[in-house]
């Protein structure tokens, strides 16, 4: 059993009452101790509690308290995981952890597969360290939707792609839990010669079977860097393949539609871009299930800029700003940039910055480090104004992958750094004010 630390407590609420500080820790709710987030939120949902706080000092307190089933404590914790993190025991042979540079900071070599952090943050597992009693609690608190690493439902097959003899099971867990009404998300990554053509078809109609409790699939590709022990396993995925798999991708949500109501599978954004294809319209995304898996962010925010188009003035005071971002970004930035261009009084240059510190394979903007920007920036005049999305950033800090700052570049280039939302309105909004 673990311990729940207060990371803040919110104005105006219990917490505050109580006068409950940061750094004091909940040791019980009602006489049981808690595990996780998700066993807070259910004990605290009682009318009547008994709280028992552990002070910085040491001292240990009881609070009873009456409220309302629905009143909050007002407190956020400094983590969702109040015990240990379940860690992952496969070995997948494109795990993308297993290609991460040396000397990087810890925690990016962490491989979480933790059902909790699943449900309460969105993460993607595979179930296979799931014990019968974790089943047991999912069904129990119905804890729903999952996101889930599907890869392949050819049990062989996914055996070998995680070298785990439990991964197996995929299809049978995932229509057991299907009974006991649990929804979830699945993805596949997908590795060209390996788990496309025939195991792709049969990885879909399975899931597709157990629709609704399948809410989407996402199809990425498989992410390579230059650290990757077996770089020959994973040939490149050519504009020829791209745009087969996603013409493939795109007659199956046709075909899902029509039977089922439901796209259902969707396609990651960078394979659009290797195929020089322009994405679908917001229609078939249904309601943007996976964005966090890099599924329809090109077409929100292409649709963004269309409608903020319509407010952009003729003229403004003299600007200029070089806008960053990766080969793939390329593909959506060029538009908006070229379009306000056209604004009279802004000096506007796109700069594609190619990952040479993951390897040029990786294409996606938010694996940029500060080492790329420095390599690809350098000899631009000093006190350029250099925009850059904060996807690139560890969240609610200014440190970039390598552990370089946003200061740390800003002080090598001799430039001003700006970091903005990863939205068409960000930048704009940027550029413009």
């Amino acid at each position: 059993m673990g311990y729940a630390i207060i990371s803040e407590v919110l104005p105006n609420s219990i917490a505050e009452e109580l006068e409950l500080e940061i750094g004091d820790k909940i040791l019980e709710i009602n006489n049981q101790q808690m595990n996780d987030l998700i066993d807070f939120q259910f004990l605290w949902a009682d009318e009547e509690i008994d709280l028992v706080i552990q002070k910085t000092s040491g001292e240990e307190i009881l609070y009873q308290i009456e409220k309302d089933y629905d009143e909050s404590l007002g407190v956020v914790f400094e983590k969702a995981i109040f015990d240990k993190m379940r860690t992952c025991k496969n070995n997948c042979i494109f795990c993308f952890v297993a290609q991460m540079a040396p000397g990087m900071r810890s925690s990016l070599y962490d491989k979480d597969d933790d059902y909790r952090l699943s449900v309460l943050q969105g993460n993607f597992v595979t179930l296979t360290n799931l014990k019968d009693e974790d089943f047991d609690r999912i069904k129990r608190y119905h804890l729903s939707p999952l996101y889930v690493s599907v890869h392949t439902t050819s049990p062989d097959l996914r055996v070998s792609l995680l070298n785990n003899k439990n991964a197996y099971k995929i299809i049978d867990q995932l229509r057991d839990l299907a009974e006991a009404g649990i929804e979830f998300h699945c993805q596949i990554v997908l590795c060209p010669g390996i788990n496309d053509g025939e195991y792709l078809e049969r990885t879909l109609t399975d899931l597709k079977n157990l629709w609704p409790s399948v809410k989407s699939i996402a199809v990425v590709p498989v992410g390579i860097t230059k650290f990757t022990k077996n770089p020959e396993k994973f040939p490149f995925i050519t504009r020829d393949y791209a745009q087969n798999l996603v013409n493939y991708i795109e007659n199956k949500q046709q075909q899902f539609k029509k039977e089922l109501g439901d796209s259902l599978v969707f396609v990651a954004d960078e394979l659009y871009v290797k195929a020089s294809k322009m994405f679908p319209s917001k229609e078939v995304y249904e309601e943007f299930p996976q964005t966090e898996n890099g599924i329809g962010i090109g077409r929100i925010f292409l649709d963004e800029f269309m409608e903020l188009e319509k407010t952009f003035p003729k003229e403004v005071s003299t600007k200029s700003y070089v806008v960053v971002t990766g080969v793939s970004g390329q593909f959506v930035l060029t538009p908006l940039i070229e379009r306000m261009s056209q604004i009279k009084g802004l000096d506007l240059e796109l700069k594609t910055v190619e990952n040479s510190f993951f390897g040029p394979r990786v294409t996606v903007t938010g694996l940029l480090t500060g080492t790329d920007l420095i390599k690809n920036l350098r000899g631009l005049p000093k006190g350029t104004n250099v925009v850059i999305s904060k996807v690139m950033l560890k969240q609610e800090e200014d440190v970039f992958l390598d552990g370089l700052t946003v200061e740390d570049v800003q002080r090598e280039l001799n430039i001003n750094l700006m970091c903005v939302d990863n939205t068409a309105s960000g930048l704009i909004n940027q550029i413009l004010s």
